[in-house]
């Protein structure tokens, strides 16, 4: 029988997804599902942006240029130099999805055997993204007892050596909803600089920060405009994941004409996603203010039912909208499983991913799960009430 590659072979199941057919069967058996495990908002993609696909002015559905519509890449250049980041069209490249946009970045600058250094628990397909790069992820440990703050810069140092080519951060955090301070950002620029690395920094959250915080991107910090690579996608931002629509930005001409190199192999980024997109940039503020609002009210209630429920620990989120929370159980992929499966409060369940599949570390996450609040604030209720009458009965609660 032919064999499947080793990097088939080591490729990770996505956390996120890995249980669909436990949910699948949950169904089947006329059960309501809560999916908490993954950022599928159920917010309303704004009107604009289906209208725009609804009236396309052309006939033909064509290629774009490789990097992306040039109306797209102006109108996007625009509106980053609106909230202070400061690059033109050509320092641009719209991808399938924020996705890409950090395959693309990997590709473009590491070698197989290369190291990019990590906090975890980090997004699940950074990994599947190393894996196809051939490079290895290196973790540092965030903890839940400080909000997954980041870690101190001396431990990233202690992890540099002559395989490392970069620090990859998500800012606002996914999974842990953390928001990077200023000052940890540019302490972490001057380890950059020090060591000559380049700096990952996917922004793809930057509207979701709360409690009267802001996001301060990594594109602003001094002196390090040729090591910044910046991604971003409209898939949260305006509700519309489907798109797959994301960008690539970074002002190293030599790191932007080698993600072209891929990009063409590619052809183009999909065009009716582009057109949602460019048509998104239009949004009034009001329907950012009305998102904000709707979301500090769901995790507001979320963190609050949760941290009530005995022996479960959550964070309180400052972005993003996600948590890992702590659960009193043996394990939870274990649990998870059970939940779907066997268990079922007024014919309804909830579906979370199991939290080892965002750490690298083996023995890391094993009585943790990332839930999303993604649910409209009636269905997180009923969510969190099958949540905690499942813990009270689990066999294997601890």
């Amino acid at each position: 029988m032919p064999q499947i590659s080793d990097k088939g072979r080591i490729m990770p199941s996505s956390p996120i997804r890995k249980l669909v057919p436990y949910a699948e069967e949950a169904v089947r058996k006329g059960r309501k599902v809560f999916h908490l495990n993954i950022g599928q908002p159920d917010i309303k993609t704004p009107d604009v942006a289906l209208q725009a696909v609804k009236n396309l002015p052309n006939k033909i559905i064509e290629y774009s240029h490789s990097a992306g519509n040039q109306s797209y890449r102006n109108k996007i250049a625009l509106h980053y130099q609106k909230i202070g980041i400061n690059v033109t069209p050509d320092e641009i490249m719209i991808t399938t999805g924020g996705s890409e946009a950090i395959l693309f970045s990997f590709l473009a600058t590491l070698n197989p055997g290369d190291e990019v250094i990590i906090t975890e628990p980090f997004y699940a397909n950074y990994n599947s993204y190393s894996i196809m790069a051939g490079a290895k992820l290196v973790p540092i440990i965030a903890k839940i007892e400080n909000g997954f703050a980041l870690p101190a810069i001396e431990e990233f140092e202690k992890l540099i050596n002559d395989r490392t080519k970069g620090i990859l951060i998500c800012n606002p955090n996914n999974p842990t909803g953390y928001l990077y301070t200023k000052d940890e950002l540019e302490k972490l620029g001057e380890l950059i600089k020090k060591h000559d690395l380049y700096l990952y920094s996917d922004e793809v959250y930057r509207e979701f920060c709360y409690d009267g915080l802001k996001h301060y991107s990594a594109m602003n910090l001094e002196g390090l405009s040729q090591n910044v690579i910046m991604v971003d996608s409209v898939s949260k931002r305006y509700s519309s994941c489907g798109l797959r629509i994301g960008a690539l930005v970074c002002k190293n001409k030599n790191f932007i004409d080698t993600c072209m190199k891929f990009a063409q192999a590619r052809l183009s980024p999909p065009s009716l996603g582009q057109i949602a997109g460019e048509a998104s940039l239009d949004v009034p503020q009001s329907y950012f203010d009305e998102v904000y609002h709707e979301y500090i009210e769901r995790r507001n209630y979320m963190v609050a039912a949760l941290n009530k429920m005995k022996g479960v620990v959550c964070p309180m989120p400052k972005g993003a909208f996600y948590s890992i929370v702590k659960l009193p159980v043996d394990n939870s992929e274990k649990f998870c499983k059970w939940i779907l499966s066997e268990f079922e409060y007024n014919n309804q369940t909830v579906m979370m991913a199991p939290a080892n599949g965002f750490y690298s570390s083996p023995d890391k996450g094993l009585n943790e799960v990332r839930i999303a609040y993604v649910l409209k604030i009636e269905d997180l209720k009923k969510a969190m009430e099958t949540l905690e009458k499942a813990l009270e009965v689990y066999p294997g609660r601890v």
